[in-house]
């Protein structure tokens, strides 16, 4: 009995709280600061510009946090999206197809070059960095022959509501990104596939003892991130007004940043949904931030950076997963 009394701790594991939230705290200080420091931070168009922002790479950083789950990177998803930007717009103006059949298109076509890769990385082995590095120079080459290096526009102003309209005061891109990312929660959380990911991320030869196809769980996944890509695709489409064969760049990056920065790792099998959803936020207003502040470009890329490196730096030391 007296054993059992010096063991028991009551206390509250304060450590253990602020590695697994700390993204939230910085993500608050961040906008204290921000609020103080700058003008218009706090303005009601600035936060709803903020989220409209966030939406596009936020819908990126949920696939690229699936596919990480497992072990693997996406590379191609700037690619992905650029072509589906292209494929969509040249469809509405050139094609004169309807908007409900354009955007099944799209999603369909970079959720189709997505499972390509991941059928490559897990039937035939193929490093996940490689994979998605050849699918990133070749949807980029797609898109310029198919667009002929040219923006195509204009497009019908119903399509353009995707991405500049607004549902009772809240964007339509927010919108979407919310409810792509309780389709993700809800996957990862209690669906069997999420098990599996977690599960293939965690330990591949565990997960093929205890029989789960994890060749099946990697092409899933990258599929995934390819039907985010198309989804990403339409929205920044609609919001710029045009397919820009050029869109997409180092938009692979944020993704990958939003991911790490929410505490998903690197290694695979340990990371929360939620995490990620912060992170992208977080980005959305650090460069929002510096843009009020006029900080130059340049030195926002340091200072992305310095975020990314941090957040790796955190992951080695960070107790405790799920999502």
């Amino acid at each position: 009995m007296s054993q059992q009394i010096q063991t028991f701790n009551p206390g509250f594991d304060y450590k253990n709280f602020l590695l697994k939230y700390n993204i939230v705290f910085v993500l608050l200080i961040m906008c204290v600061f921000l609020s103080i420091y700058t003008e218009g931070f706090l303005n009601k168009e600035n936060l709803i510009n903020i989220t409209r922002q966030v939406s596009i790479n936020g819908i990126l950083a949920i696939g690229m946090t699936v596919v990480v789950l497992t072990g693997g990177i996406d590379l191609s998803v700037g690619s992905l999206v650029a072509l589906a930007g292209v494929v969509t717009a040249g469809l509405l103006r050139n094609q004169g197809l309807p908007i409900w059949q354009v955007i099944p298109i799209a999603l369909s076509s970079t959720m189709l070059l997505g499972a390509v890769s991941g059928y490559f990385v897990a039937y035939w082995r193929a490093a996940p960095f490689v994979v998605t590095l050849a699918m990133m120079t070749t949807a980029r080459g797609m898109t310029f022959v198919y667009s002929n290096g040219r923006p195509i526009s204009p497009l019908p102003q119903e399509f353009l509501l995707i991405g500049k309209g607004n549902l009772m005061g809240i964007p339509i891109p927010v919108l979407i990104f919310l409810a792509v990312f309780i389709i993700g929660y809800i996957m990862l959380k209690y669906f069997r596939i999420g098990r599996y990911i977690y599960a293939v991320g965690g330990n591949e030869t565990a997960a093929i003892v205890s029989g789960i196809n994890t060749r099946r769980v990697k092409v899933f996944a990258y599929a995934f991130s390819g039907l985010l890509c198309g989804l990403a695709a339409v929205i920044l489409t609609a919001r710029v007004s045009a397919g820009l064969p050029q869109a997409g760049q180092t938009y692979e990056l944020d993704a990958i940043a939003a991911t790490v920065i929410g505490g998903t790792s690197l290694s695979g099998g340990r990371g929360r949904l939620w995490g990620t959803l912060i992170g992208a936020l977080l980005l959305g207003v650090v460069n929002n931030g510096l843009d009020l502040m006029q900080v130059s470009s340049f030195y926002q890329q340091i200072v992305k950076g310095l975020i990314i490196l941090g957040a790796v730096l955190m992951d080695s030391k960070r107790v405790g997963g799920g999502n």
